[in-house]
């Protein structure tokens, strides 16, 4: 009998975090590696919030807190929600957990039992199908496609919908693809949802505030007032703000299920980091005028790699609406071999080979959900992106 649980049987390690954990094991073992696997902004937390956290720490305020957040957060999470989306909440309807990963597992956690559906959009951030099966539930994939832009149709989940379906998760703009809905296309969606209401919402708009050319972000629950009663909002200050060490994600909906959260995390982790709280207060309540300026800056970033990695032999890239990645296509290179003999069978074997042989580290498509494809997060600089496309494209030049 095995001593470990057979709940993990279930489940796989992060896929994204291997690959930036693989990165930093070759650059310390000397070889030149460009990692574009972190889904993080690679600038540092805004002075300003960074002073809150220092203040906070001056000031004491270095011990527990209420288990899912202090008054003061929940109440600029709500002011936040109206000001940004135009949905009212009380602070009772408000969780603050350790990221946006506690608040959807505390979500899972609380409310799926064995058997329960969870309809996820394919590609996939890769945590999602996981936290679903750790807490008993079943994963159900809709694939998006390149040429619907990676997003899913009304028709697609309305088919994936059973009498077992408890949740739709819904993120947007998407990791691993950087598709953002718009309003009349998630619409469409929530038009199918109204028509089943046993299935709840749980959105991930983490990288709301990232939205290029226009695009405009929108949340179900905005654009469906009537879903307000059966969805829960999640965001947190992570990508938007440059504060993913900080570890700060939160949510809000109905005040029974923010209470079941709650019990959850009371008997895990317990109240997020204190500092945090206090450094995510002043991020939601102080100055948002240089968040434009971060969507800039990363929409020309997008713009570059999207430009370089559709001048590489095979390679197919769509150019998204939002967050920092692209999910560009390998569908040209399968079945050719690379310049050390290796076969390109899939988005493995190619990420793989990619690495060992001109020292650029991406994520396999299949990690996501979806092959044959593999994820880039540009959220390095200019040259940096510069260099690992040409690099890409000297790997790709050499497929025969």
């Amino acid at each position: 009998m095995s001593f470990l649980s057979a709940t993990l049987d279930r489940v796989k390690p992060s896929p994204t975090i291997a690959v930036t954990t693989k990165a930093q094991e070759l650059r310390a073992a000397g070889k030149d590696v460009i990692g574009l696997g972190a889904g993080e902004p690679d600038f540092d937390t805004p002075e300003h919030i960074q002073a809150a956290g220092i203040a906070a720490i001056k000031a004491g305020k270095t011990r527990y807190t209420a288990v899912d957040g202090i008054a003061e957060l929940k109440q600029a999470i709500c002011a936040k929600f109206k000001r940004d989306n135009g949905l009212e909440y009380t602070p009772a309807q408000v969780t603050v957990g350790t990221g946006g990963k506690q608040v959807l597992y505390n979500a899972f956690m609380a409310t799926l039992n064995a058997g329960d559906e969870v309809i996820i959009p394919a590609p996939y951030w890769v945590s999602y199908p996981d936290m679903v099966l750790l807490a008993g539930g079943e994963p159900v994939f809709v694939a998006g496609q390149i040429e619907t832009g990676f997003k899913i149709t009304p028709e697609a989940l309305e088919a994936a919908i059973t009498p077992k379906t408890k949740w739709f998760l819904f993120n947007s703009p998407s990791n691993p693809t950087g598709a953002g809905y718009s309003a009349a296309e998630l619409k469409g969606l929530t038009d199918v949802l109204m028509r089943h209401p046993h299935v709840w919402v749980l959105t991930d708009d983490m990288y709301e505030h990232l939205a290029f050319d226009g695009y405009t972000f929108c949340t179900p629950a905005e654009v469906e007032a009537t879903l307000y009663e059966r969805t829960l909002t999640m965001n947190g200050v992570s990508k938007a703000y440059a504060m993913t060490g900080w570890r700060i994600g939160y949510a809000a909906g109905p005040e029974h299920l923010i209470k079941a959260m709650r019990k959850v995390q009371s008997q895990s982790t317990s109240n997020p980091c204190s500092i945090s709280q206090w450094a995510a207060v002043e991020a939601l309540n102080g100055p948002q005028d240089f968040l434009p300026g971060f969507a800039k800056l990363f929409q020309g970033r997008r713009d570059l790699v999207v430009e370089g990695l559709n001048a590489c032999d095979g390679i197919t890239c769509a150019t998204p609406e939002g967050a920092f990645y692209v999910y560009p296509s390998i569908a040209g290179c399968i079945g050719k071999t690379s310049t050390s003999g290796v076969n390109i069978t899939d988005d493995e074997t190619f990420a793989t080979a990619l690495l060992e042989e001109v020292g650029v580290a991406v994520v396999f498509g299949a990690a996501f959900g979806l092959s044959p494809n593999f994820r880039v997060s540009y959220a390095t600089s200019d040259e940096q992106l510069s260099e690992a496309c040409a690099r890409i494209k000297t790997f790709c030049d050499g497929l025969k």
